[in-house]
């Protein structure tokens, strides 16, 4: 669980998903940079965890809609904390990586 709870891409869907529903479509505009696979994988992921619920409508298209279980919805104020944690001590950690960066040998 901890290995998925620290997956970047979890985090984003977990908080795409926080303030409703949403169609796949939506979640694929909505989180830059991710790609159709690790989209699919993260949801499916989530959804065998028990943090996302997945509905199927009967439609043509057929219409999925994603949304957080109460389950998945405990972990947004965790995600909240962790993401606060990181814009407080990004220049921090940037330093801390340059400066060790700075000792080793180039390769």
């Amino acid at each position: 669980m901890l290995a998925t709870l620290g997956d970047k891409w979890v985090a984003l869907v977990l908080v795409a998903l926080g303030s409703g529903g949403a169609r796949y479509a939506d979640l694929a505009r909505h989180i830059a940079g991710v790609s159709q696979k690790m989209l699919t994988q993260t949801l499916r992921v989530l959804e065998r965890d028990g943090l996302v619920r997945r509905k199927v409508t009967a439609a043509v298209p057929v219409r999925v809609d994603y949304a957080l279980t109460p389950l998945g919805r405990s972990l947004l104020p965790v995600v909240a904390k962790i993401k606060s944690w990181a814009e407080t001590h990004m220049d921090r950690v940037l330093l801390a990586r340059a400066e060790h960066d700075a000792k080793r040998p180039a390769q």
